[in-house]
Parts: C-alpha cells; sequence; structure tokens
C-alpha cells in the first residue's frame, strides 16, 4: 500500500467501527433535469468556458435538503452531537492511481447554479493535478459520491467520519416507467436514478435519514426546465 493508501484503510475501518451504518434508496425521476441540462449545456459552455455536469445539480439539491433537515448536518464528538452552522460539501473524487480524495465545498448552499459548476470543475480538475491545498481537503459537513460514474446502479458508501451521513448517487439511466396523468396511467420512458443514503444510526433514525434523501429526490424531481442558468 502506499501512504495515502494506509490512510484511507485505516479511515475506512475506524469509521464502520465507529458508526452504527444503515441505508435508506430512493428512486428519483431526472427526465426534467436530464432534458434541461441538454438544452442549455451549449450555452452554457459557451458563455463559463466550462462543462455543466450533473454534479453541481446534485451538490445544489443536497445543499437545500440539508438546510430543510440542519440535523443531517451534524458531527459527533463522543456522547455530543455537534450542530454545524455551515453547509461544506465534500465530493469524493478519484485519483488517477485509484485512491480516493474529497474535497470541499464550502458554504455550497450560498452558492448559485454557476458558482456551484465553477466550484465542483476546479476542485474536481486539481483533484486529479494532485494540487489541492490541505484546507480545500478539510471542514466537510456532509458528503456526496457519484457510484453511476462507474456504472453502479447503487451503492452502499461509508460515511466519512465524523460526519453522520454520505450520498451515492447512481447511474442515471433510461427505463420504461408508469406516468400518472388525468387521463389515465400511461408507460413511458423515463430518465431515472438510485440515490442511496447511509448514515449512522446512533444519532440518525430511519424517519430523518429517509425523509433527508426522499427531499433531495423532490428537488431533482421538480426541477425546473424553463429555468435560466
Amino acid at each position: 500500500m502506499t501512504r495515502m493508501g494506509k490512510l484511507i484503510a485505516h479511515h475506512m475501518v475506524e469509521s464502520t467501527q465507529t458508526s452504527a451504518h444503515v441505508q435508506s434508496f430512493v428512486e428519483c425521476d431526472v427526465t426534467n433535469v436530464w432534458n434541461w441540462r441538454n438544452k442549455v449545456k451549449n450555452t452554457f459552455a459557451k458563455r463559463e468556458g466550462e462543462n455543466l455536469t450533473f454534479t453541481p445539480i446534485f451538490m445544489e439539491a443536497v445543499a437545500k435538503a440539508l438546510k430543510d433537515f440542519p440535523m443531517m448536518n451534524i458531527s459527533v464528538d463522543g456522547n455530543n452531537i455537534i450542530k454545524r452552522k455551515n453547509i461544506n460539501l465534500g465530493m469524493a473524487a478519484a485519483l488517477p492511481d485509484g485512491n480516493l480524495i474529497v474535497p470541499v465545498i464550502k458554504n455550497a448552499d450560498r452558492l448559485n447554479l454557476v458558482g456551484m459548476s465553477k466550484a465542483v470543475n476546479d476542485l474536481a480538475n486539481r483533484a486529479r493535478e494532485n494540487k489541492l491545498k490541505p484546507d480545500e481537503i478539510q471542514g466537510g459537513t456532509y458528503t456526496v459520491t457519484n457510484v453511476g460514474t462507474f456504472g453502479s446502479i447503487m451503492g452502499t458508501p461509508i460515511i466519512n467520519q465524523p460526519q453522520v451521513g454520505i450520498l451515492a448517487l447512481g447511474a442515471i439511466r433510461k427505463v420504461p416507467a408508469v406516468i400518472e396523468t388525468p387521463e389515465g396511467d400511461f408507460i413511458g420512458i423515463r430518465h431515472k436514478m438510485f440515490l442511496s443514503h447511509s448514515y449512522d444510526h446512533r444519532v440518525v433514525n430511519g424517519a430523518l435519514g429517509g425523509q433527508f434523501v426522499k427531499r433531495v429526490a423532490e428537488y431533482l424531481e421538480a426541477w425546473d426546465v424553463n429555468r435560466e442558468i
């Protein structure tokens, strides 16, 4: 193992020994998000000089859900619960050598989508080039990992201590789905994905863990296809 590999291995084992991991899964219809991104991505690239990926869209939904459920934005210190005032989103990124690093978007709830996109792209690019500063991988209050990048439809990620939750984003797939209309139910083709939420059952019960990930899905499903970028 490399030095970083040893640190990651220790961190993972320590987390499973510390937290009582439990998972909730929600299937999310992201057809509106998919169509909207396709509509605006070329304009965005021309105007901003970089790509609009799905990650900042998901990060925005997570930040909004954390504002709705502040008891997911906490950490545990012994028998004490520490409520975090700032929403600092960790973004798990794969390094060229196969190791993982988690750069942090500070005060993510205060960024608009353009700001979030620039922060995501900048941190991801510098992570790949091993150019992150120490303070850019510290201070996270909640973590998001994209397992869909590798084709997985869902995952059961390990909590990034001392946080109490981590959300895995599954691959977006075209699937047949029931569409409810005033005229009745129909089968149609929709873009769907699974959101997998691992949380610390010492301090987060199933109701909170389940409601939080459902709220993330609700924000994504209610995406405004006429939204201006």
